[in-house]
């Protein structure tokens, strides 16, 4: 199977070699021309009218149920956001926290700023615990579980790693909170779209954020928060406005999900990128994408096996990380190799590990093996 072949049309992008997917993808044409047509039909319509408007609803309904079906959710419980962080600071700033309540997290400067920072924050009002992890960012359950206690009110995880593409046990801990009725939220920024099988349902999570330029490959400004609907109460919307509630009673009344998270207009042109480029990973398949993705992956850590003064990171087995590649040189400055490819038309990307910086590759279905051979080739050079 060599997907990437058969993406010439939709990924025309051959100037550069692209290998940063994990901070930003590339978009295919499909959803590109998707974002032109709908500026075309909304402002032909009459941006203010109601065939404009039941136009738009149905382009953020179309979305909502793509994601749906990727995460295994009702599609009312697809929020559209602008970022990841967008979803992680609903629940850090909108949780209702009972006094004495902690939080748990992973933490540590290993984690990313977004999915950090905010719990930090809300570690000023209330009891934050950062469970102890390994050189490899993963810890013990049992760690875990001694942590929690009765006034554990939220756990919080990556599912993947940023630095590393380690995949963590979600559902295995999910089991666990469920079992003690303890909310649970997971950052998938680095999981949607990249791996198969992000299920809410066996994840058994209560949140999730992600975001739609990533692996999803849509458009920057376009994040998705999944919100159980049993669990809409827990957190207080920090937005109010007339299209997420009503006045009513002489007070505030929100209304049913998603518009309960959803005050103010949408990135209505995003949500139809999006749409696009998430219906064209569906019909390919995200089962296919993650061979290809690992295919990819795989083969760039056995080149870079071959050569002196490497050091590889994460996992070695390939069912426990992403496509992320990161390594190190021994004797070059990361930062310095990544800028040097850069002016060959090579993208990769610095990241730390713990206060190490590593240069990070991240694949997508669409690279091909002949790229992979290229960023190798330019790394011996030097």
């Amino acid at each position: 199977m060599n997907l990437s072949s058969d993406f010439a049309q939709e990924f025309p992008y051959r100037a550069r070699i692209y290998l940063n997917n994990a901070s930003t993808s590339r978009m295919p044409r499909t959803g590109i021309e998707t974002m032109n047509d709908f500026l075309v039909k909304y402002n032909e319509y009459g941006p203010d009218s109601e065939l404009s408007d039941n136009y738009v609803k149905e382009r953020l309904n179309n979305l909502r149920k793509s994601i749906s079906k990727i995460i295994k959710c009702s599609h009312e419980e697809v929020i559209l956001t602008q970022s990841v962080t967008d979803g992680i600071n609903f629940v850090a700033n909108g949780m209702k926290f009972k006094p004495k309540s902690n939080i748990i997290t992973r933490g540590s400067n290993h984690e990313h700023p977004a999915n950090h920072y905010p719990w930090v924050r809300a570690g000023q009002k209330i009891e934050l615990r950062e469970i102890s992890i390994d050189e490899t960012g993963y810890f013990d359950l049992d760690s875990l579980k001694k942590m929690t206690d009765d006034n554990t009110q939220l756990v919080v995880l990556s599912h993947a790693l940023f630095n590393t593409g380690a995949i963590l046990p979600v559902e295995e801990i999910g089991n666990y909170l469920a079992e003690k009725n303890i909310p649970y939220f997971i950052d998938a920024a680095q999981t949607v779209g990249c791996i198969n099988d992000v299920d809410v349902n066996k994840i058994k999570c209560n949140f999730m954020s992600f975001n739609g330029s990533k692996w999803l490959c849509g458009p920057m400004g376009m994040g998705i928060f999944f919100c159980k609907k049993e669990s809409s109460e827990l957190i207080e919307p920090l937005q109010v406005g007339g299209e997420s509630a009503i006045f009513h009673d002489n007070k505030i009344v929100h209304k049913e999900m998603p518009a309960r998270f959803q005050a103010g207009f949408r990135n209505w042109v995003g949500a139809a990128g999006l749409e696009a480029s998430v219906n064209f990973l569906l019909k390919i398949g995200i089962d296919k994408i993650r061979s290809q993705n690992i295919k990819l992956a795989n083969m760039m850590r056995e080149e870079l096996s071959r050569m002196r003064g490497i050091t590889l990171f994460g996992p070695q087995e390939d069912n426990r990380r992403t496509s992320i590649v990161s390594f190190a040189i021994e004797g070059k400055n990361p930062e310095l190799v990544v800028k040097r490819l850069e002016k060959e038309n090579m993208i990769l990307a610095v990241r730390e590990i713990f206060s190490k910086k590593v240069i990070r590759s991240s694949p997508h279905f669409f690279n091909t093996e002949s790229e992979i051979l290229q960023v190798i080739d330019a790394l011996k050079r030097d």
